[in-house]
């Protein structure tokens, strides 16, 4: 009897040529590369555009003469910060901030208190009418400025706050308060009511659920609160040359229109005081910045 022993192969050989690699399959949400550049280049149109204003009067701030924004291209042979000087040593600049820093932290600080409160009543307490009492802040925003002049003016004079820096404060957070309250309740909507329980099984009153649980979760929403009134307060120039007589009190905006006379304006000197002006409001937006988003995102998840 004879075997035979049949030996196969059993390593592939390497001859040939390798395979070809397959095809990248793009996750889910992953975007192609011809909508990545589309989209970077209307971010980058959208910021050139709203960019440009604000080099554009930095640019003319630095011209010395009155006239200069007529010919803009001799500037850059003779730019100067001569205008800012001016300004902060000639003017009455540091007054203006003053009054412009009391009457918008005082709106700020006032208008979220009463928003707060407000908004987190609408949204816990189910009383009579509640509903209602939210569309009638509404439409007290749907009246333009010349219409509530002139009540506002005999409600201030009768109150004796005519030239005070109070009577400002009261007349903006009737402005600010009413979108506040809104944007608030909406954000408190997002607040689980299980928290309001757990503060009243631990003994805490109403307010002190308020204060003590509700408010530390709701920084996002008061931040974005806080940055509406102070802006509202800070650049508002209707209300501000009608209550404001004294020259010492007036604000930053209302300041600017001192260097416009009958026959001329110094436009130099208007736009470093433009970019003056800037500067306190881009401190408070950097102080707020990080809960902004959050802020006015979360409160349109539940109405």
């Amino acid at each position: 009897m004879s075997t035979t022993t049949v030996q196969t192969s059993s390593a592939a050989t390497d001859d040939g040529p390798a395979p070809a690699a397959s095809r990248r399959i793009r996750g889910r949400g992953e975007r192609s590369l011809g909508a990545s550049l589309a989209s970077h280049g209307i971010l980058i149109g959208g910021s050139v555009v709203a960019l440009f204003p604000i080099a554009w009067l930095v640019f003319l701030s630095l011209g010395p003469d009155k006239d200069d924004y007529l010919h803009p291209g001799g500037i850059w042979k003779k730019m100067t910060f001569d205008n800012y000087s001016y300004v902060l040593n000639h003017t009455s600049f540091f007054d203006w901030l003053k009054s412009s820093l009391i009457v918008s932290l005082g709106t700020t600080v006032l208008g979220v208190m009463v928003a707060a409160t407000t908004g987190y009543a609408v949204s816990r307490m189910r009383f009579p009418g509640y509903r209602k009492f939210m569309w009638v802040l509404l439409l007290t925003q749907m009246f333009p400025v010349a219409v509530l002049m002139v009540p506002m003016y005999q409600i201030l004079g009768d109150l004796g706050l005519i030239d005070s820096y109070l009577g400002l404060v009261l007349v903006y957070c009737s402005t600010a308060v009413p979108y506040c309250a809104w944007l608030l309740k909406g954000y408190f909507d997002t607040i689980p009511f299980e928290i309001d329980e757990a503060g009243r099984v631990d003994g805490l009153s109403p307010f002190g659920t308020f204060a003590r649980l509700i408010l530390p979760l709701a920084k996002p929403g008061l931040a974005v609160a806080a940055f509406y009134s102070f802006i509202t307060a800070f650049g508002e120039v209707a209300f501000a040359t009608t209550f404001m007589l004294d020259d010492q009190k007036y604000t930053l905006a209302v300041g600017l229109q001192t260097f416009i006379s009958e026959h001329d304006a110094q436009r130099n000197l208007m736009a470093a005081t433009a970019v003056l002006i800037a500067i306190p409001v881009s401190a408070f937006f950097y102080l707020v910045q990080k809960n902004l988003v959050t802020g006015l995102t979360a409160g349109g998840t539940k109405g």
